[in-house]
């Protein structure tokens, strides 16, 4: 089974009729007018590659569905309860994101819609497992700056150098981490509230990463290596437990934009 990604972005000006057509997709399409909402709805399907093709579905065939589609379900909803003055929160989100998975589930052939994600902002998504339509997974990005060495004493200098490379340098070196923090909710439960969700981040993760050496400010990397690995799974250490009613489900660190490592528990 392969499973297939497609983000599709799009923009709605709550306050008027015609959304305008758009002709730059990579930017949104609908274009939306002067200050509007943009948004990107990601598609996940699942299903084997056609052996005469090696596609699952043409990219192109699901932004068509997704436009004709998905799209006006959160156009035609977003307008109704802005202009009615009404908060959109997670119930009303989860809602969107079924009623477009509804529209959108035999669309596409064969392929299985296993998973629908809505981008608030480049930071902010929440997504609904088709499979699972009861719960949700709210993700939000962090970022910290640190330094750390990579270095086990137990290993000679050639060891270390071998198995580390330049990051065994004695003084240490820096990075400016992303951590994505993603946390699994009722559906029909209480909203999450973001801010007090960003203030448990920042208390019991941020505060004790953010501008330090690793090595040597963060006791639990007296005892082990600050690899990207290890600091996903401190990370983890740091915030299970303390999201009731959300569950942690993950938590996924970038030391650079081509390193990541992504722990689940």
């Amino acid at each position: 089974m392969v499973r297939l990604g497609r983000q599709v972005r799009f923009s709605i000006t709550p306050f008027l009729d015609t959304p305008g057509p758009g002709f730059n997709a990579y930017a949104s399409k609908p274009a939306g007018e002067g200050l509007s909402l943009f948004l990107e709805l990601a598609v996940e399907l699942v299903a084997p590659a056609a052996p005469q093709t090696g596609l699952l579905v043409n990219v192109s065939d699901i932004d068509r569905a997704v436009r004709r589609h998905a799209v006006p379900v959160f156009t035609e909803r977003v307008r109704e309860h802005l202009r009615r003055g009404e908060h959109i929160g997670f119930d009303r989100i989860a809602a969107l994101l079924r009623q477009a998975g509804t529209h959108l589930g035999d669309k596409f052939g064969p392929a299985r819609l296993e998973r629908l994600a809505l981008k608030w902002n480049p930071f902010r998504k929440l997504a609904m497992d088709m499979n699972a339509p009861d719960l949700l997974y709210f993700s939000e990005k962090f970022e910290f700056a640190a330094t750390h060495k990579l270095w086990n004493d137990g290993f000679s200098e050639a060891q270390n150098l071998r198995v580390f490379g330049k990051c065994a340098n004695p003084t240490g070196h820096g990075h400016n981490y992303l951590v994505e923090v993603t946390v699994r909710t009722p559906a029909a439960g209480p909203d999450l509230e973001v801010g007090r969700f960003e203030q448990v981040v920042d208390e019991h993760l941020m505060q004790v990463v953010d501008h330090k050496n690793l090595n040597v400010d963060v006791p639990a990397f007296r005892t082990r290596i600050p690899t990207v690995e290890n600091i996903a799974v401190f990370a983890w250490e740091c915030l299970v437990g303390r999201f009731d009613p959300a569950q942690l489900h993950c938590i996924t660190v970038w030391e650079s934009d081509r390193t990541y490592c992504s722990y689940y528990g």
